[in-house]
């Protein structure tokens, strides 16, 4: 059998042509993207600067023993080098395993969890029902809308000092209990309430979001999938299972995971509301700024571990999370 042979390249006829290396793909690439890696330039710059420098930078303070007594420091003319050594793993292996752990980052880490867990749980069921409220067609609707979102759009920081000051002892809260003769808790003291006063305020902070997402997700679906589940004898019930639930499935998925996350890492309730008092109601991200700039010695390297973890923590969960509704999705396909 004859083959033929190209003379200039020396390939036989109708072999494929190698693919160019890596740098030559980058070359042409950029040749013929180079607007898109214009636009993009600012912004890689800002979130180098200002995400992926301190991840690294923190990441190598928990290999060290750095504190506020041995990092390098300027006082008055006289500068003073830092001292503090390279120790490994040991930060993350006094955390999770030292004699202190359970005190230091197991209980903290228990009370972040049943935070996260009550938490959402309270903005999605109630963000639900408002939702599903605002959804019907009523006289001043628009009103009522306006009014449930302003916990949302008044700044954090105003919520949480309006609701210390309720929550005070000689706050509208106690006032309003004493004049009713019941009990009066100590709101800002005893660790079983100032865990309660957390949760509702957080909750306050929290449900709009929820109820604007998910009344975005209800008034996306299909109002004939109604109709017909009422013609088949559907009850209302029915109707809320096999219709509303299904068609909020993809906005529940995300908003969820977001509620999630900025409720694992709600640092503002606690901090502006207890601020340091109350170790017992601090969860992980609080009591991480707290070893780091509410004791001292100021310990960055445990503070910059306990963010590590942190980011750990969210990444599998999430990862995990993903993979589960992927799975759900798979299996209601098939």
């Amino acid at each position: 059998m004859t083959v033929a042979i190209d003379r200039a390249t020396g390939r036989r006829h109708g072999d494929r042509a190698p693919r160019p290396g890596l740098g030559r793909r980058i070359r042409n690439g950029y040749r013929k993207y180079w607007y898109a890696y214009a636009m993009i330039a600012p912004v890689a710059v800002v979130l180098g600067a200002l995400v992926i420098y301190p991840l690294v930078y923190g990441f190598y303070l928990t290999l060290t023993d750095a504190n506020s007594l041995n990092t390098a420091r300027t006082i008055g003319v006289n500068h003073i080098d830092a001292t503090y050594k390279f120790i490994g793993l040991d930060n993350y292996k006094d955390i999770l395993f030292g004699p202190t752990s359970y005190d230091r980052f197991w209980s903290h880490f228990l009370w972040t969890i049943v935070w996260t867990a009550l938490c959402v749980t309270l903005h999605y069921t109630i963000g639900l029902g408002l939702a599903l409220l605002l959804n019907e067609k009523f006289r001043g609707r628009t009103f009522y809308r306006m009014v449930l979102v302003l916990p949302w759009a008044v700044p954090t920081f105003v919520t949480v000092f309006g609701w210390r000051f309720m929550l005070a002892d000689g706050g509208i809260i106690n006032a309003t209990l004493h004049f009713l003769h019941l009990p009066q808790p100590d709101w800002l003291e005893d660790t079983f309430w100032q865990r309660a006063a957390a949760i509702l305020v957080n909750t306050w902070c929290g449900v709009p979001f929820m109820m604007l997402s998910l009344l975005g997700g209800l008034q996306a679906i299909d109002g004939t999938l109604y109709e017909a589940a009422e013609m088949d004898g559907a009850s209302a019930w029915q109707r809320f299972r096999y219709v509303t639930l299904p068609g909020l499935r993809s906005v529940s998925s995300t908003v969820v995971l977001l509620g999630i996350i900025w409720t694992f890492n709600q640092f503002a309730v606690i901090f502006l509301l207890f601020g340091n008092t109350a170790p017992d109601a601090q969860i992980l991200v609080t009591w991480a700024y707290y070893l780091g700039f509410g004791q001292q010695p100021r310990d960055f390297a445990q503070s910059a571990a306990y963010g590590m973890l942190l980011l750990a923590i969210l990444i599998v969960f999430t990862s995990f999370y993903r993979r589960w509704l992927n799975r759900n999705d798979q299996q209601l396909a098939i």
